[in-house]
């Protein structure tokens, strides 16, 4: 989910690339409520309704009143998806009653989905977009709707986004008498994996896709191995309290490693931080970890591997010691997580997390995934419809490893035979957390590089991003297309982008 914050920008933004657009606008060609009469395979449209502008208000908690203040009139289209006997999707669509810019944008779901992403479908029409969302088949958070019910699990796997596409453009059809030029996926987390399934299982339906920190299954277990590492013991349960102290050090080991020292891990791969450098000398105390806590500390900064030797996924990377909370936190494994072992790898409720065993557990759940949910690096058939990813991920993750969109990225290279293949590009953000937040530059405009890209054949050789406090841009720098990294360039400040340059990185570096 986005934030508020830089929805709003995002938003202001958003003013600039509507007038860019404005000779290519296109007006509805007949009214909202003639939607209703739309008959289309499976789908029951249950409202069609005209949005004044600035009128939308969601029911959703946590949005600010004022969020779509600024948003344009709009056509709201709601339907229900029952492309199998147990499917129940909802989807809305939005569609600009005027200005369209003649594109589409779907938007991904986070997590285990289960409503409409509001403030995504705003922000998209407020680029000008006829826009779709979806809950993923199903309503309210957690994975309790899975169990007994396979189907549903291919529903928010990969069917509901598919099925919205499908639907999206033939209602876009309808009201506007034409086909969107282009059409894009954007998604970040959960919505990063589900763009990455629709490029492999349905390679010709979108122009682009943005798939941000995609979070592939695969790491569940790794959660729940960290989980049995970190806490289930409760002498090694290192207390949140001590993460500051643990986060200091780490920068204070590996800050300067590319050359400066401005707070950030340019590239955590290349930090040998090892925690027994704050064992306690005697007992415990607030600014030392005990030497049971300090084994933890390594499990965190460490891979999940098997006995035999097989990596499950990669280490959480150092700089995300300050939102250690996410996987080490405890007193029970986050939700997302414990949810898919639960419901889809044990179905029973009951199945205590305690039991897990990294090795078989792994094994048992990458059977399951296989064929529904497992990201596949081979994206050729969409590569070949011309599509382009641009994947983006943040260093300083802190629920999902960020080595494993390098490793998949580099799946994707080695599987082109091309270093540089023109059709996937990814951007590694130093000090980002997941998504958004951190101490790094996390807000950048992602939609109008793929656009250029799909639109213009220009790929991005860097994007800039900005970190922001208290409504304030107190930092930029540009993300460059991995491997290359941000280097300063020696004068200037080092919180301008203008003074950085993007650079492969010197031998011996990686």
């Amino acid at each position: 989910m986005r934030q508020i914050l830089a929805f709003t920008l995002m938003l202001v933004a958003s003013v600039a690339a509507s007038a860019a657009t404005s000779q290519s606008t296109t007006i509805a060609t007949q009214s909202c409520a003639g939607l209703l009469r739309l008959v289309l395979p499976n789908t029951s449209i249950t409202s069609a309704q005209v949005v004044s502008a600035g009128a939308f208000t969601p029911s959703t908690p946590g949005i600010a009143a004022n969020a779509f203040a600024n948003l344009p009139a709009f056509c709201r289209v709601a339907a229900t998806l029952r492309p199998s006997t147990d499917s129940d999707i909802n989807i809305e669509v939005w569609l600009p009653i005027a200005g369209w810019n003649g594109k589409f944008l779907a938007m991904g779901n986070g997590g285990w989905g289960g409503a409409i992403d509001y403030q995504s479908l705003g922000y998209a029409l407020a680029r000008g977009y006829a826009a779709s969302a979806t809950d993923d088949g199903h309503e309210g958070p957690g994975g309790a709707f899975v169990l007994g019910d396979p189907e549903k699990f291919i529903d928010f796997a990969y069917r509901s986004e598919h099925e919205m596409t499908i639907k999206a453009k033939a209602i876009i059809r309808s009201f506007y008498g034409r086909d969107p030029r282009y059409s894009y996926w954007d998604g970040c987390s959960g919505g990063g994996r589900e763009g990455l399934l629709q490029a492999y299982r349905y390679p010709d339906e979108f122009d682009g896709i943005i798939a941000g920190d995609p979070a592939t299954f695969r790491r569940n277990a790794w959660a729940l191995w960290l989980a049995n590492k970190s806490f289930k013991d409760p002498a090694d349960y290192i207390p949140p309290s001590k993460y500051p102290m643990i986060h200091q050090a780490v920068l204070d080991a590996c800050d300067t490693i590319d050359g400066l020292k401005d707070g950030l891990i340019d590239d955590p791969t290349r930090c040998r931080f090892d925690p027994v450098v704050l064992e306690c000398k005697e007992g415990d105390a607030p600014s030392c970890l005990t030497a049971r806590q300090v084994q933890t500390a390594r499990a965190i900064l460490s891979p999940a591997v098997t006995h035999s030797g097989q990596e499950i996924f990669p280490r959480l990377e150092p700089g995300t010691e300050l939102r250690w909370g996410r996987l080490a936190g405890g007193p029970e494994p986050a939700g997302l997580f414990l949810d898919y072992f639960k419901y889809v790898v044990f179905r029973d409720p009951h199945w205590d997390w305690r039991s897990f065993d990294l090795e078989r557990d792994a094994a048992l759940s990458s059977e399951i995934d296989k064929d529904t949910i497992a990201l596949n690096a081979d994206l050729t058939p969409f590569a070949h419809h011309g599509g382009k990813l641009l994947l983006y991920h943040g260093w300083a993750d802190q629920q999902v490893a960020p080595g494993a969109t390098v490793e998949l990225y580099d799946a994707m290279v080695k599987g082109s035979s091309d270093p540089l293949p023109a059709w996937v590009r990814l951007y590694m953000a130093p000090g980002m957390a997941h998504c958004t937040g951190g101490e790094g530059p996390d807000t950048f405009d992602k939609l109008s590089a793929l656009e250029q890209w799909v639109e213009q054949g220009k790929a991005p050789n860097q994007i800039i991003a900005s970190h922001n406090t208290n409504g304030k841009i107190d930092r930029t720098r540009p993300l460059c297309p991995y491997p290359q990294v941000a280097r300063y360039q020696g004068t200037g400040s080092p919180d301008e982008a203008a003074n950085f340059i993007c650079k492969s990185p010197q031998p011996g570096e990686k």
